[in-house]
């Protein structure tokens, strides 16, 4: 930043302290208040009592992203092609581009790394400090913060995900190639159906984007309840209730933890419940929920659909000594109806890898499942399996045999 942005970037600061104008939400007030200090700044740079601004416009969009924005880090969170922005270290600034990590050439130091976090999470209500070393936060325009300082660390570890929604239904899943028109069709009638649906996958999979495709399906008469560690899912507009976690105060009072939000979600009248991401001891409450014959569906961390339901088995577990797997293991069959696992290719595109059935039996301790839809030869294709709950889908006006062998169908 040159001379003369850098003064001016000072002024609009002391302009915005002075006259209480709130950078991050009043941005129609922002751009008249830069555009006056310009005009005041150019007056003086042709009567020579200030340095010239070689590109105006420029000095307008530096400032803006200084005073404004997130700095540096604003023109990644505006480039539609960036997914995710991670600082290892104040000089390493990477991002993913489509999938694929890039190292940036912006270049940091110690303070402006704290101020930008300071400044991300001061309208998100979260705290960091040293006794608690990691933050989630959400941004304003909706992108996941995750912070961890030292001394869990070396230095102060930045992760901004931008969730950039290039998919809000299953035909959108079609066009980028993630998904084969069949396997659409049939995700399509499933969730019409009313089948509890298991999104799996590894870190940046897409799992939260097909969780969110999936939910373009459900019938717009229903009332969806979501509960999240942060706002992620960003629901179609209409008779939608998003909820999220809450940290404890500085007493260590107030926490809300994801396993309340499910329990308090079940007396808010949903017809369809959908958790984020469960990793602990909120699984116990989802299986409960689902097995009460509320439809639902979440993500999962996993290696595949096998061991999606695996460790579905294992987490609920974690919720009490007077949790056991002779009570887990069959309500696993019988609560979760399919589990739809992803992956994130070398090249950084995400595919949907097997669909699976639960069939609802369990074998010396083992859920049994059924592959549906298998990765064979580059492509997505048909299984020999089939889903539980065939007559949910007549009552949805589907008839399973087209949905699963169109070919069958089309020649009677």
């Amino acid at each position: 930043m040159d001379d003369g942005v850098a003064l001016l970037e000072s002024e609009v600061r002391e302009l915005v302290r002075r006259r209480g104008v709130d950078p991050a939400r009043d941005a129609e007030g922002m751009q008249v208040l830069v555009a006056a200090a310009l005009a005041d700044y150019d007056d003086r740079s042709l009567a020579g009592l200030v340095p010239p601004l070689v590109d105006p416009e420029a000095a307008i969009k530096d400032v803006m992203d200084a005073v404004a924005g997130l700095g540096p880090l604003q023109r990644y969170l505006e480039d539609d092609e960036i997914e995710e922005i991670w600082i290892n270290e104040p000089g390493k600034v990477f991002v993913a581009r489509r999938g694929r990590p890039e190292l940036t050439t912006t270049i940091l130091d110690d303070r402006q790394v704290r101020e930008l976090v300071e400044r991300m999470l001061r309208t998100s209500g979260r705290r960091l400090d040293l006794s608690t070393p990691f933050v989630d936060a959400t941004l304003s325009g909706g992108e996941r913060v995750h912070v961890v300082i030292p001394d869990i660390t070396t230095g102060w570890a930045v992760n901004i995900r931008k969730f950039v929604a290039r998919a809000r239904s299953l035909p959108d899943m079609v066009t980028l190639g993630s998904l084969t028109p069949q396997a659409a069709d049939f995700l399509h009638a499933a969730v019409v159906s009313g089948l509890n649906v298991l999104v799996s996958g590894a870190t940046q999979a897409g799992k939260t984007t097909m969780i969110r495709a999936l939910a373009g399906s459900i019938p717009a008469t229903e009332r969806i309840i979501s509960c999240e560690e942060v706002f992620e899912l960003n629901l179609p507009a209409r008779d939608t209730v998003a909820l999220q976690t809450r940290q404890a105060n500085l007493e260590g009072a107030g926490e809300v933890p994801l396993r309340r939000l499910v329990k308090e979600a079940l007396r808010m009248r949903p017809d369809r419940l959908i958790i984020g991401e469960v990793r602990e001891a909120e699984a116990f409450d989802m299986l409960i929920a689902l097995n009460s014959g509320l439809p639902g569906m979440c993500t999962l961390h996993a290696n595949s659909a096998r061991e999606a339901v695996t460790k579905l088995c294992t987490l609920p577990l974690l919720a009490g000594e007077n949790v056991t797997a002779s009570f887990v293991v069959p309500t696993v069959a019988s609560a979760i109806d399919l589990v739809v696992h992803l992956d994130l290719e070398r090249d950084g595109r995400r595919s949907v890898r097997e669909i699976v059935a639960v069939t609802g039996r369990v074998e010396g301790a083992v859920v049994e499942t059924a592959e549906i839809f298998h990765h064979r030869e580059g492509a997505l294709q048909r299984a020999d399996g089939y889903p539980p709950k065939g007559e949910a889908f007549r009552r949805a006006g589907f008839e399973l045999s087209s949905l699963l062998h169109p070919e069958v169908a089309a020649w009677g």
